[in-house]
């Protein structure tokens, strides 16, 4: 957030001489009507430029408060307990693929973030033995990351590519979900080849809501079939009225809301109070991923503004030119920085707007073009790489006290050969389908 205030601050140092270079005609349209003055520019700068990038986050945070809070009253109401009654089991290698899948799919619904914290909270409860809880906690963050990568709804970075017009849900969840499937797939089966025949379970224990009332299975399977369908209508009504994404999401917050106190209808008549189970520190991590996306975004568009994302497109085309090299690049360095800042960084770069080289490329960089799935693949695999490209894996460390060594040297070298195997699928899904 620092960062993004002091480069829109350096961005206003430079004044007329930015302005003027980047945005001749509109500044001069906009001056004609006033004199030019150091307020003038400030203003300029303030309504004409700034402006849009806080639209464009602001959609962004907008959708995922509204998912944020679809988590928050489906897991009050004890939807997600039907989870942990299907992961006990005493067999490794079948709750592995068993913790694999469910997140996988769940993350494919709710951004990553929140299933990577709901996922390590069951399994904390389900598995007894710390080193082994190591383990599965890296297969829940791999398998969130290869889940939110391949739907626009699924992760901030694919979220960002949608609202900004790049992909389609549809096209985008046909070119990712077999790299995303194939990766986690060979990661699982170089995992499941190191682990024990038994793990020890911890004891069940029943779940606390500040009251005595629990809802029915069929209420809890209700609720959870209007949040999680909610979601994945959203594509559709995008697709409808045009409205910006967060509208439907929105729009099913509300409807979950009406389903949810017609299902508690008892329990609010006698004034009891749903006590909501999402941990504090699940709400502190969201809101962190929040912020950290909005300065971001406001770094980027101040940087974008100067012109020097175009100087860097043309030198990568020039002495680049390869997008799976692009690609390979992109997610090494989202390893160490994050993938959310290399993506947006990439969108700022390729964005097919001005350029005519990207132009004469549409099927490479304009809308449903393959460079934006391979960006996102890439950069979702290179932060499972090493860990601390994403807050999910900063969650892990902190939940499970997980050591980066340990990772770099037990878990890494598996993800790097899952997403190789996911970077040929894609290449031939691309070049021969």
């Amino acid at each position: 957030m620092f960062v993004g205030v002091v480069c829109w601050l350096l961005y206003l140092g430079a004044g007329t001489q930015l302005v003027v270079s980047e945005h001749p005609i509109d500044f001069l349209s906009y001056v004609s009507q006033t004199s030019l003055t150091t307020d003038a520019v400030k203003e300029f700068v303030a309504t004409s430029l700034f402006l849009k990038y806080v639209t464009g986050a602001a959609e962004v945070i907008l959708f995922l408060i509204a998912t944020m809070s679809i988590v928050d009253v489906l897991n009050s109401n004890g939807c997600f307990d039907f989870i942990s009654e299907w992961l006990r089991t005493r067999s490794a290698v079948r709750l592995l693929w068993m913790v694999a899948g469910i997140t996988f799919l769940i993350s494919a619904n709710l951004d990553n973030l929140t299933t990577v914290c709901m996922m390590l909270a069951i399994m904390h409860t389900l598995v007894a033995s710390a080193k082994m809880r190591m383990v599965y906690g890296a297969v829940i963050v791999f398998s969130a990351v290869c889940g939110g990568a391949f739907t626009v709804i699924g992760d901030v970075t694919s979220l960002s590519l949608w609202v900004r017009g790049l992909v389609t849900p549809t096209n985008y969840s046909a070119m990712l979900f077999v790299p995303c499937f194939v990766a986690l797939v060979v990661t699982l089966m170089l995992v499941a080849r190191e682990l024990p025949e038994r793990i020890e379970l911890s004891r069940p224990m029943s779940l606390y809501r500040g009251d005595d009332t629990i809802l029915t299975r069929s209420q809890r399977l209700l609720m959870l079939f209007v949040g999680i369908g909610g979601l994945w209508f959203i594509p559709t009504f995008h697709r409808i009225t045009h409205f910006s994404p967060f509208v439907g999401a929105l729009c099913v917050l509300a409807l979950l809301w009406i389903v949810d106190e017609f299902c508690n209808r008892k329990r609010l008549d006698s004034d009891q109070t749903i006590s909501s189970r999402l941990h504090l520190t699940l709400q502190y991590a969201n809101i962190q991923n929040i912020l950290f996306f909005t300065g971001i975004v406001l770094a980027v568009g101040a940087v974008k503004e100067t012109g020097l994302w175009d100087e860097l497109f043309r030198f990568l085309m020039q002495h680049v030119g390869n997008i799976y090299i692009i690609g390979a690049i992109s997610g090494l360095l989202s390893g160490f920085v994050s993938n959310v800042a290399i993506l947006i960084g990439g969108i700022a770069v390729f964005t097919p707007e001005v350029e005519t080289t990207v132009r004469e490329n549409w099927q490479t960089f304009g809308v449903d073009g393959s460079f934006w799935p391979l960006l996102s693949f890439s950069t979702a695999m290179g932060s499972s790489v090493f860990l601390t490209g994403t807050l999910a894996g900063f969650s892990l460390m902190k939940m499970e006290g997980l050591s980066y060594v340990w990772y770099l040297r037990k878990f890494a070298p598996k993800v790097l050969l899952g997403w190789a195997a996911g970077l040929i699928c894609f290449y031939l899904m691309v070049e021969f389908f």
